[in-house]
């Protein structure tokens, strides 16, 4: 063999490497956006009320119209990447994003930017489950999708880490438009590169099955009510119209979904079947509870570090640079063990290292040491929690044929986000109780009795991490066969039926 056959085949086959490489940079970058910009709006909130004269009981609209509509379309995004491509719909949530990114930074007052971030959910919620669905349908070998999923988890688990940094920089040291213009460039960059190296993928079929509308809006606005109801849970209690009225209407809405996939949908929006494949419903479950764990702990630790130790805003960002980096850390480091032990063992280390870190990061009070009381901490729940979003990542799209992908991504995005919104109410509550008790009567709170509020909240997140562990017991061991891998299938029309791992031997 001549040198230059050597060279030309070499050459060969590194444009593939490189493609797959591009690829997952593209699906990492889509979702860094989408998490990102759910916390990085956090610590503007005062300058964006003063410049635009937001009153103060809509300044919350701000966070609540992007995290509603994320919740409520997440699951329909993910069923469209099966039905139409996710190439195509990848790039529409691409667009639709940055168009409501640039609206939302050159907002002129309260209702453009309300507006300009729910459209941005609703590209987020396109894209979110369109990344993940490349992915899972692109590395199909067992250990590099888990790679694959490493790299996705661990982003998204820093992404609202780096928020809380990469809103208190923006803020102080440019103007906190940026914090949304900035995505329209990496929106264009990431266009781009998706038009060149996705590829439209397996599901856009002639024989593709419509979409199931009734099934889509039912669940959609069911969503999107019980979201908003649990949203304004904390500022009118749960026995207000204001919350009790969206919370049952969503309830009906969904039970009226389940009815309508389960006895008149002719191609279901969500095949009941896939909840009854084991892995799918435990990682489900362990993913509710674990980020209601990890994204609580974003909103409190930020309290204790403001309101209790008198950090800046970019100090408080700062400090959240060794949970991002164990998050990520742990996210990729775990990508070789998934695909030897399978995900259950992986899932039982990390929420044990998490729960044992959280409960650790409850005891910081007044006084408390970043080196000393925090930092210790905050890398157990990193590295644990980097683990059990790896984990969960793989064992939920685990056994689905790959025209269900998207489903899957759909699902464990849309569990993900209310856990977050359930958790974050259910700690709330908790710690403005405790804080109220101790302060009694007066009008405010000493750093001492904000410190212990926080600190059962971050108990709580503890034990919301505790039950994600009592659930992890439920996800399968390790697989044989091509179970971690999505199944080829050329069924079209109806729902399959239960689905199972395909097992060899």
């Amino acid at each position: 063999m001549t040198a230059s056959t050597v060279q030309s085949a070499a050459s060969h086959a590194a444009a593939p490497r490189r493609r797959l490489a591009l690829i997952l940079a593209a699906c990492c970058l889509g979702q860094f956006m989408n998490v990102l910009d759910a916390s990085v709006v956090n610590v503007a909130l005062p300058v964006i009320a003063e410049e635009l004269r937001f009153d103060r009981h809509d300044l919350h609209l701000v966070n609540n119209a992007y995290t509603v509509v994320v919740c409520g379309f997440l699951l329909l995004g993910g069923r469209l990447a099966d039905l139409f491509g996710q190439r195509r719909v990848f790039l529409a949530g691409i667009g639709l994003f940055s168009l409501a990114s640039a609206v939302g930074g050159a907002a002129g007052g309260p209702v453009t930017l309300i507006l300009a971030r729910a459209f941005q959910g609703l590209g987020a919620a396109v894209m979110a489950p369109a990344t993940l669905t490349v992915l899972g349908t692109t590395f199909t070998g067992p250990e590099a999708r888990a790679r694959a999923f490493g790299w996705w988890s661990g982003v998204s688990g820093a992404a609202g880490a780096i928020g809380v940094l990469a809103g208190g920089v923006i803020t102080e040291w440019l103007s906190w438009r940026w914090i949304l213009l900035v995505n329209v460039p990496i929106g264009i960059v990431l266009f781009a590169t998706v038009c060149w190296v996705v590829p439209q993928g397996a599901s856009r079929r002639a024989d593709r099955p419509g979409l199931d509308v009734p099934g889509a809006v039912t669940v959609t606005l069911g969503l999107m009510a019980v979201v908003h109801a649990v949203a304004d849970a904390p500022a009118h209690g749960w026995a207000s119209a204001r919350v009790l009225a969206p919370l049952l209407g969503g309830g009906a809405l969904l039970a009226l979904f389940l009815l309508i996939q389960a006895r008149f949908a002719r191609h279901p929006l969500v095949p009941l079947g896939v909840l009854r494949i084991r892995s799918v419903a435990a990682a489900n479950l362990v993913a509710l509870f674990g980020i209601a764990a990890l994204f609580s702990t974003f909103y409190f630790f930020t309290l204790l570090l403001q309101q209790v130790l008198g950090y800046s805003p970019v100090r408080t960002g700062l400090s959240y640079l060794p949970l991002s980096a164990g998050i990520a850390l742990g996210g990729w480091g775990v990508s070789s063990l998934v695909p030897r032990i399978g995900p259950r063992p992986v899932l039982l280390c990390g929420l044990t290292t998490g729960c044992l870190g959280l409960l650790w990061l409850a005891q910081a009070g007044v006084g408390a040491g970043f080196v000393t009381d925090l930092l210790g901490p905050l890398l157990l729940l990193g590295f644990g929690m980097g683990g059990v979003l790896n984990a969960t990542t793989n064992a939920a799209t685990a056994g689905l044929p790959v025209h269900q992908a998207g489903l899957g991504s759909g699902l464990l995005n849309t569990t993900r986000q209310l856990g977050s919104a359930l958790g974050l109410v259910t700690l709330a509550a908790l710690s403005s109780h405790r804080i109220d008790t101790l302060a009694g009567g007066a009008g405010t709170a000493s750093p001492r009795q904000l410190a212990a509020g926080y600190g059962l909240a971050l108990t709580g997140a503890a034990a919301f991490a505790a039950a994600g562990l009592l659930a992890a017991l439920a996800v399968p061991g390790r697989a044989g066969g091509d179970a971690g891998q999505p199944q080829r299938s050329t069924r079209s029309g109806r729902d399959p039926g239960p689905l199972k791992p395909v097992r060899r031997g």
